[in-house]
């Protein structure tokens, strides 16, 4: 009898762990991707290797010139969510940033009010995404915009951040 019971709670004990502990193709696929998204500001093109015009929305593109360095990056994320803006189910992406990434968005937001933060994302592509006008000084460290995406290219890019941001997060270990 001890030994049928104790073959059961193996059984039982291995069942369970590969019930929690396996993952489909696709939940492992979507844990290794990645993406990036990367705000810039708006410039006067002046022909320098500093700046250049980068092309914003598909169907009807603008020119607008922008500050080829980064003034926010993942490394001042901290997390990043698809939101829901109206009834119509329009969608939205969400940034959350850390302190540090919130004082930078207040710098940049108060210093740069009246120009655009140019919007660029990559993941299996790389796109312009937004370049919304810069109306007041953002001091919550919460940037929403809608991005000249699809909802599956939302998900897909919101999902690859959040893990760049998660790996970011992760202490060094000397090994």
């Amino acid at each position: 009898m001890k030994l049928l019971l104790s073959r059961f709670n193996i059984i039982l004990g291995l069942a369970l762990i590969m019930a929690l502990g396996c993952k489909t193709a696709e939940e492992k696929k979507k844990a290794k991707e990645a993406s990036f998204l990367r705000f810039h500001i708006e410039t006067n093109v002046d022909g320098t290797q500093h700046n250049a015009p980068v092309p914003i929305y598909r169907a009807s593109p603008i020119l607008v010139g922008v500050e080829r360095n980064a003034a926010l990056d993942e490394d001042f994320m901290d997390k990043a969510e698809l939101v829901t803006v109206d009834e119509f189910g329009n969608l939205a992406i969400k940034v959350t940033f850390t302190s540090a990434g919130t004082k930078r968005l207040d710098y940049v937001t108060s210093t740069y009010k009246g120009k655009r933060l140019a919007v660029h994302a990559k993941w299996t592509e790389s796109r312009w995404l937004a370049a919304p006008l810069i109306t007041k000084r953002i001091t919550n460290g919460v940037f929403v915009f809608t991005p000249d995406a699809s909802r599956e290219e939302c998900e897909r890019i919101v999902s690859g951040l959040n893990n760049v941001i998660a790996k970011l997060k992760k202490p060094y270990t000397l090994i």
